[in-house]
């Protein structure tokens, strides 16, 4: 299950820039087209495309650190990263109640699980 969880949440971040790419394909391309250095300052959907698609990294980060601390039996990895997560995603929550941060939020409280050994 712990692997499961971890492997969730890397390919969240993949899905995660995926989306941002298709959702807001016409944004980027014009930003690259303008020459893309200081070229997400306005309009606003530029600002937005750029850190959306920042956050995708940030979430297969946290799903890479998970899938390496699974294999080492790093719990206190899991625990940390899974606090990080869940701050995070619970303000993201808070903040956008009809979201899909529901789901990092979710993933985040599995992985504090698993480092608690909740849940193997």
């Amino acid at each position: 299950m712990a692997k499961i969880i971890a492997w969730a949440m890397f390919i969240l971040g993949i899905g995660h820039i995926v989306f941002g790419i298709v959702r807001f394909h016409g944004p980027l391309a014009d930003a690259v087209s303008a020459g893309f250095i200081g070229q997400f300052i306005e309009p606003e959907v530029r600002r937005t495309a750029f850190w959306f698609l920042l956050c995708g990294p940030l979430i297969m980060l946290m799903g890479h650190l998970a899938i390496r601390a699974v294999a080492a039996d790093d719990r206190a990895m899991l625990k940390i990263g899974g606090a990080y997560g869940f701050i995070t995603s619970a303000i993201g929550v808070a903040a956008f109640p009809v979201s899909p941060l529901w789901a990092p939020l979710v993933l985040s409280l599995l992985l504090l699980a698993v480092g608690y050994r909740w849940i193997k």
